[in-house]
């Protein structure tokens, strides 16, 4: 189980605008942004695309299970519980304001990873005491245009957390090339980020292996 292996976790968080430059209701760019993360051994793929119909979502979410088949990477839907369960994933990734864990648990196959965004340590821990969790992923970390005018909380809070809970932390939010290292000394278990994977538009999906690769040296360094 991918949360089993050592740091970093690395989950790449899904926005085809961004990461695969696609518009509209195309989504085959970022499929094939998905097999090249499963390619490079990304641990989780977190499907994040709240504007796609429920049926383009199911569908998307298919595609990204057989693309990462027989690899590593597991693919998690965000909150979205029904489409996940209906559609082969490996999991589900809960927004804070989602149901409890412990409720989705229940429900949910062996093995099932659930994980859950928290905003500081005190929600961290609510979360984590809550049960069915298999980690948390805390942040914004660092400013970032993903969440305009929310305040950071600073690898200090990371680094609390992380000592304090009982489960995998991962930092997200704002995390950068050159703030992997940040998150890393915090220990943290990994991250989770969209811009940190987006790779040049010239390059294309081929280059992500060895930007992952940089990723895991930058985090080992």
């Amino acid at each position: 189980m991918p949360l089993d292996a050592q740091p970093p976790v690395l989950c790449l968080v899904t926005d085809r605008r961004r990461l695969a430059k696609g518009v509209g209701g195309d989504v085959g760019p970022l499929l094939d942004c998905i097999a090249a993360a499963a390619a490079a051994r990304v641990d989780l793929v977190q499907i994040r695309e709240p504007d796609l119909s429920d049926r383009a979502l199911g569908d998307l979410v298919s595609r990204a299970v057989e693309g990462a088949r027989d690899t590593p990477t597991r693919i998690l839907v965000n909150d979205r519980v029904d489409v996940a369960l209906a559609h082969g994933a490996a999991g589900v990734h809960l927004k804070g304001d989602s149901v409890p864990a412990s409720r989705v648990r229940a429900h949910a196959p062996s093995g099932w990873i659930i994980g859950r965004s928290v905003h500081g340590l005190d929600e961290g821990v609510k979360a984590a005491a809550g049960g069915g969790l298999d980690y948390v992923a805390l942040g914004p970390v660092f400013e970032t245009a993903s969440k305009p005018g929310k305040s950071p909380i600073g690898p200090a809070v990371l680094r609390q957390a992380a000592e304090t809970l009982a489960i995998p932390v991962l930092g997200i939010g704002g995390v950068t090339a050159d703030r992997v290292r940040a998150i890393a000394e915090t220990g943290a278990a990994g991250l989770a980020a969209i811009g940190l994977f987006v790779v040049p538009e010239e390059a294309g999906p081929a280059e992500l292996p060895r930007a992952v690769a940089g990723i895991r040296a930058r985090w080992r360094a």
